[in-house]
């Protein structure tokens, strides 16, 4: 996986050279060259960091999207917000996160991005958690909601429901008093049991049951 980073800021690269020393950095001014980087001959895939310096970042979001819809997006802020991250979500970024972001969280976000998770942030997800649960969940059938029962453990499927109601592992290992890193091992047994990537996925198959269908 090849990386670019689109932005003109100096400092902030600092760190996301150490996340990806043979990556690429492309100003605004180099838009063009960017775009062509994105077509390599061997069809390497890319994964371009767009850097929200630029008002027009939604744009810019858009033609990767056209002209080179194999790469991944991740929109990254020097002050993230809560709606910029929606947004980038809707233009069809795969992740949203810091600019100042340390190299191991940047190199975290990349594997998520490059498996075909989706990175927004623990905030961001669980209110994205909460509307898919809030707009799905009168759909899920009875039939669906009894095979999860037999797929997860009690503990797993508790943990789960309550990932889609929007709660953070913190807020869930307080209400279930059990640690943080309990929340995280049912948490990530439910992900593999059900085959999803992140926890919106999580949220549709709960809806879906655990056969994949409504």
């Amino acid at each position: 996986m090849r990386h670019f980073l689109a932005s003109d800021a100096a400092q902030p690269t600092d760190r996301w050279w150490a996340a990806f020393p043979q990556g690429a950095c492309f100003g605004k001014a180099h838009w063009p060259a960017l775009m062509k980087a994105l077509h390599p001959a061997d069809g390497t895939p890319a994964t371009v960091w767009l850097s929200t310096e630029y008002p027009d970042w939604p744009v810019l979001l858009r033609q990767v999207g056209a002209q080179a819809p194999a790469a991944r997006v991740v929109v990254v802020a020097g002050v993230p917000d809560d709606r910029d991250g929606l947004r980038a979500i809707n233009e069809g970024a795969r992740g949203y996160c810091h600019l100042f972001a340390v190299p191991e969280m940047l190199q975290e976000v990349a594997v998520v991005v490059q498996h075909g998770g989706l990175w927004v942030g623990p905030v961001l997800v669980a209110r994205l958690a909460a509307a898919t649960w809030s707009l799905t969940a009168p759909q899920a059938s009875p039939q669906g909601q009894e095979d999860l029962l037999r797929l997860l453990s009690s503990r797993e499927l508790e943990v789960a429901q309550a990932v889609a109601r929007g709660l953070s592992n913190k807020e869930i290992a307080e209400k279930l008093f059990i640690s943080e890193r309990t929340v995280k091992a049912h948490l990530g047994a439910a992900f593999e049991k059900l085959h999803v990537r992140d926890r919106v996925q999580l949220v549709l198959r709960l809806n879906q049951g655990a056969t994949g269908h409504a």
